[in-house]
């Protein structure tokens, strides 16, 4: 037998186990000895009354409960000798690709042009520190892809292309807390991904799949209209059933291989602006309407959207990774460039907060069309390098007070920053494209009346947060996620323009595996 429970609770209570399970009891009218299993499926705050609340949604099981619902175990085969199919970056897709593939019988080769995700942390080190990027090992390039390092959020709109629950459960199998199966806005944290990724790596080594670091691609292997295999900077040549190529966001070299060998791919619409940050301490006070949050309420975060209008275009502006509690990190791909991210361990317990703010570019808004597809690309790498250029030559960023921004005032002075490698106090009108610059001034003011305390000089804009997604769509077919040209090439998730964030790229990496799985049982 099955009770479903809905019930409100204070946040002190829906963050104990203890607590929380009591109340569960007590609102079904259910003897803890005669419950055999509580199920929490949703945990949510709610926030909109004077008195911050906590809802709660679980089912409480007085026989025995599916097994499957509670504490699933995938099982990982020995696929050592099995049909390899060659997997190109070890980001979520390439390992969600990876172990979806074992399950179905087949050897994964990933092969992964940065590090390891341990080793992977001098190459980050070197960035805030000492200002060096390594081209294949970064923020973006690595073992676990670009949100091992840049934040950890699970939170996902895109139900309806595969399993969210799955994913979340593998990673729970490899470590992560049971809590990102029922809280709302799920988040594991840059200090714990690690290990989990570290633990994936094992699964996939340990049933007989093969994981290759400081192994960039370089070029493919085709015979005629079908790709058998890449091959990769060392001059090695790795063949398979099929090539799922899941290289992220910021793989620009690969587009600009595909576009040389007159594969198809398409321009496609994305988004640029900067990360603003803020104290906390004021997002709660707006958000939670309080002086202090407390020790039980995490910290707040925000979304907020606006339309705004110039030379009779409208275009969004949107708040993108939020990061409560979190710190700002340089994400450039190369030398030469300023990129920043966001970030937040899993405790939440910095004292900024900062969200990417970004403006909608159209493919009308780009004016390069002599690039054709790859003309995103260029409008990025223009941006980055000029972000570079003002900010001094270094990692160091340019920013401005917020409330200047909207001003066209300069900053006398800077705010203490979670950004390491330092800030430069610029005009950021004079760094951004105007029909991005004028769209951002606008915003704010407008997200200045929604949240009042939002729009001030205790806040500073940092730039340039350019690689909020793929520039660039590999076009594929909607039933079999085979390339429309190529056979045998599954372009896969964010790289590909499928997917946007760490579980959207880890269902879109198990559907290219049972795609795969697909063509080779027929």
């Amino acid at each position: 037998m099955k009770k479903e429970i809905e019930l409100v609770v204070t946040p002190e209570v829906a963050y104990s186990e203890e607590l929380l399970n009591q109340e569960i009891l007590k609102a079904a009218r259910i003897p803890q000895t005669e419950a055999t299993a509580i199920h929490k499926l949703k945990r949510s705050i709610d926030a909109r009354g004077h008195q911050v609340v906590m809802r709660v949604k679980a089912d409480v099981y007085t026989a025995t409960p599916p097994a499957d619902i509670l504490s699933p175990v995938y099982q990982y085969p020995n696929v050592r000798n099995a049909r390899p199919v060659i997997i190109v970056g070890a980001g979520p897709a390439g390992l969600f690709a990876a172990l979806r593939s074992i399950e179905l019988g087949l050897k994964p080769i990933i092969l992964e042009r940065g590090k390891d995700v341990r080793t992977r942390r001098r190459d980050l080190a070197a960035i805030n520190k000492e200002h060096l990027v390594n081209p294949d090992s970064n923020y973006c390039f690595g073992e676990g892809g670009a949100g091992t390092y840049s934040d950890g959020k699970l939170y996902t709109r895109s139900k309806k292309r595969g399993d969210i629950n799955r994913v979340l459960q593998i990673f729970v199998q490899h470590g992560a807390t049971s809590e990102i199966l029922f809280d709302a806005h799920p988040h594991i944290g840059t200090n714990k991904l690690p290990v989990i990724i570290a633990n994936m790596r094992e699964t996939i080594l340990q049933a007989g799949g093969e994981i290759h670091f400081d192994t960039r691609v370089t070029d493919f292997v085709l015979k005629g209209d079908t790709m058998t295999g890449v091959i990769t900077a060392a001059g090695d040549k790795f063949e398979g059933e099929a090539v799922i190529l899941a290289t992220g966001h910021s793989a620009r070299d690969i587009y600009e291989l595909l576009h040389a060998k007159n594969i198809l791919i398409e321009a496609k619409p994305f988004a640029m602006g900067v990360r603003v940050e803020h104290q906390q301490s004021l997002i709660d006070q707006v958000q939670y309407k309080c002086a202090d949050r407390g020790p039980y309420l995490p910290a707040s975060s925000y979304a907020l959207v606006h339309q705004v209008t110039q030379d009779n275009k409208q275009r969004g502006i949107f708040s993108f990774c939020m990061c409560p509690g979190g710190f700002i990190v340089p994400a450039a791909t190369a030398p030469g460039e300023v990129v920043v991210n966001g970030m937040s361990p899993s405790r939440r317990d910095s004292k900024f907060a900062n969200s990417g703010i970004v403006v909608a570019i159209d493919l009308e808004d780009l004016n390069l069309q002599k690039y054709g597809p790859l003309a995103g690309l260029k409008m990025q790498q223009d941006l980055e390098q000029k972000a570079w250029t003002m900010g001094g030559g270094t990692q160091a960023a340019p920013a401005q007070r917020l409330l200047d921004f909207t001003r066209h005032t300069t900053s006398a002075s800077l705010l203490e920053t979670s950004y390491q490698p330092g800030l430069t106090s610029v005009d950021m009108h004079q760094l951004l494209p105007k029909h991005i610059g004028y769209r951002l001034q606008e915003g704010f003011k407008h997200f200045g009346t929604k949240m009042k305390g939002y729009l001030t000089n205790d806040a500073q804009i940092i730039g340039v947060e350019s690689r909020t997604s793929s520039p660039v769509r590999i076009p594929r077919d909607r039933e079999t996620l085979e390339h429309v040209q190529i056979k045998n090439l599954y372009p896969c998730a964010e790289g590909a323009g499928y997917a946007g964030g760490i579980v959207s790229a880890a269902m879109d990496g198990e559907r290219c595996a049972e795609k795969v799985f697909a063509k080779i049982r027929k």
